[in-house]
């Protein structure tokens, strides 16, 4: 390009991974390697997986920066989710960058996620290193995989120069990268060189002022919002004034009052930036990610970050249960409202908007899977709440309802086939192939309506008893394909508060699946278990038995209960109808009616009919 130059002191990597393909450990043998770690420290594993949850489930859920040495050269590198539900963490990550190395499994090969960060990469014209990981695996395939690569990037319209991209070999938990599969490699040194010598160097026009697109954004209690980005042209210092760029031509001032640089997994401070380097100011209050800070005297917006359109929309309320307050710090509407906008700033793949009924707030993001990852970090703050069931957003065109639809790619054993497709096709599914490669286990590729997968990945688990792999991205938007059945069978709902009893849950246990255990506290129109048949049963969950003065053989045996399956957060969404809410509290995860009283169901049930 005209005027461009490069720093050659920096480079800005991405890694793309599929969910549990060895990324976050190779970054950790990569922090290792280059000299990040005084000898004997101790470190713990998976250190770019920070926050509880992100450890718990063994995924990465928020894109996360930091710097390693190599060479000289500063090498920033940001771990970006695997998960199409996080693409808005992807697109924010992939805008700071300029190459991406591409991990894949030696076994499983490139899967759905993968194609989705893959897919934004090539749209941005990044550089690409594929390392192929885990070839220690019993069941490796490592030259099949590698076709598979070549298939999927020439799918994917990749250039000439994406598709000559350097090939590594890697064992990553054990710290080794070779160039061919029969050398056997120490270290990572020659993925380290191949990031400094193959990657490219981040551009900049030296005559050009202070530019930087805020790509994410942070808050401190002690220096109050945070702005992340890489500085695309020029130079700054601490104190300087500043303009911010924002949506629609508004311009705010604002003076950076302290400028901070990645150095290894920690912030520290910096004097003075250079172009391409990532950098967190602080002092800048009103900004929002896709803005660009710039100089006051030649203000020059930078093009916005453009964010995929949320697919899947959930009604959050108040927790309005007769045990609202007893489990959590925060009840208030409001305080909920609060705590959605400030989520909705820092990610910019949701959407967040007051409901029609004043009672509730519409979020909209990527997935049910994203929604269910933000309850769960609301409920560990100590948020009370109810949620409704996860709806899919259509469009209009041409007076015509689209749906989006998604690729689904099924991986099980050839004896659940049957069941899958099945399943499938009433969901209004489309088999686009099917590969048997006679090692036992089938390929299947759907195309699936969004709306056919809410409620069906837990219902899948259990057709494939535990061995089906189900993973999707979003294709586009169709025509409507139809009405299909949902869940067929109704719920038993309490019909009176108390307590649980044993002898009341041993007679109901012929009704159906229950949900909860004896001392459990129930109330009115909590729903207490799934009934055998369909439309909802009123039961009685409280009832003892009856004490008589007569005494009999046979009549005072011990009860024993079925052991039932505690609710997780998917596992509770997906059983929801419209007509259900899930109360969400720190503690506990109940499912019950959105109209709790019994007479009042009847009534609204009427109004409905008439």
């Amino acid at each position: 390009m005209p005027n461009q130059h490069r720093n050659p002191s920096i480079r800005n990597i991405a890694i793309i991974a599929h969910v549990d393909h060895g990324k976050t450990t190779l970054v950790d043998a990569l922090f290792r390697q280059s000299g990040l770690f005084r000898e004997g420290q101790t470190v713990d594993e998976r250190i770019m997986d920070r926050g509880d949850i992100e450890r718990e489930r063994g995924i990465t859920i928020s894109a996360k920066n930091c710097s390693i040495t190599w060479q000289g050269v500063k090498i920033n590198i940001l771990d970006t989710p695997g998960h199409a539900d996080f693409g808005g963490e992807v697109e924010r990550a992939l805008s700071m960058v300029d190459g991406v190395i591409l991990l894949v499994d030696a076994s499983e090969g490139p899967l759905p996620q993968t194609r989705f960060v893959l897919k934004k990469a090539l749209e941005a014209q990044l550089s690409l290193i594929t390392v192929i990981n885990k070839i220690d695996r019993p069941d490796a395939r490592p030259e099949e995989v590698l076709d598979e690569v070549y298939s999927l990037l020439i799918d994917l319209d990749a250039r000439e120069e994406q598709l000559d991209f350097p090939l590594y070999y890697a064992i990553g938990r054990e710290g080794i990268a070779q160039k061919t599969l029969e050398e056997r490699g120490t270290n990572l040194h020659c993925l380290l060189d191949a990031i400094v010598e193959e990657l490219p160097a981040p551009t900049y026009k030296p005559d050009s002022p202070f530019q930087m697109l805020v790509s994410d954004l942070d808050y401190s209690d002690y220096l109050g919002r945070l702005a992340i980005g890489k500085v695309v042209n020029g130079s700054i210092k601490a104190n300087q004034d500043l303009v911010c760029l924002g949506e629609h031509d508004r311009v705010t001032p604002l003076r950076v009052s302290k400028i901070q640089a990645y150095q290894g997994l920690s912030l520290g401070d910096a004097e003075t930036v250079e172009p391409g380097d990532i950098i967190i100011l602080a002092g800048v209050e009103d900004v929002h990610i896709g803005d660009t800070i710039c100089t006051r005297d030649q203000p020059k917006a930078l093009k916005r970050l453009s964010v995929d359109e949320p697919t899947v929309a959930m009604k959050f309320y108040r927790n309005n249960s007769p045990l609202a307050g007893t489990e959590g710090k925060f009840v208030q509407g409001s305080k909920l409202w609060e705590r959605l906008q400030k989520e909705a700033l820092r990610n910019v793949a949701i959407q967040v908007e007051p409901g029609e009924d004043k009672e509730s707030f519409v979020v909209k993001g990527r997935g049910e899977f994203q929604m269910a990852i933000i309850l769960e970090t609301l409920r560990r703050e100590g948020y009370e709440l109810c949620v409704g069931r996860p709806t899919v957003l259509n469009r209009k065109e041409d007076g015509k309802i689209l749906e989006p639809i998604e690729h689904v790619f099924v991986d099980c054993e050839e004896q659940f086939v049957g069941i899958v497709t099945e399943k499938l096709s009433i969901r209004k599914s489309r088999i686009l192939t099917m590969v048997n490669h006679g090692s036992g286990r089938a390929r299947i590729e759907f195309s699936t309506p969004s709306r056919a997968l809410i409620g069906y990945r837990d219902e899948f688990l259990t057709d494939t008893r535990g061995t089906g792999l189900l993973n999707s991205y979003l294709m586009g938007y169709e025509p409507y394909r139809g009405d299909f059945p949902s869940r067929i069978n109704g719920s038993l709902v309490s019909d009176r508060p108390g307590k649980a009893v044993p002898y009341a849950i041993f007679n109901l246990e012929p009704r159906g699946r229950m949900f909860v255990q004896p001392g459990d506290v129930i109330y009115e129109g909590m729903i207490i278990g799934e009934h055998n048949r369909p439309g909802d049963l009123e039961v009685n969950p409280a009832r003892e038995k009856k004490l008589t003065n007569i005494r009999a053989a046979g009549r005072d045996d011990n009860v024993i209960l079925t052991p039932i399956t505690p609710l997780t957060l998917e596992s509770a969404l997906n059983f929801l109808r419209n007509d259900e809410l899930l109360e969400v509290t720190p503690k506990s995860l109940r499912l019950r009616k959105k109209i709790l009283s019994a007479n009042e169901r009847k009534i609204a049930s009427k109004r409905g009919e008439d």
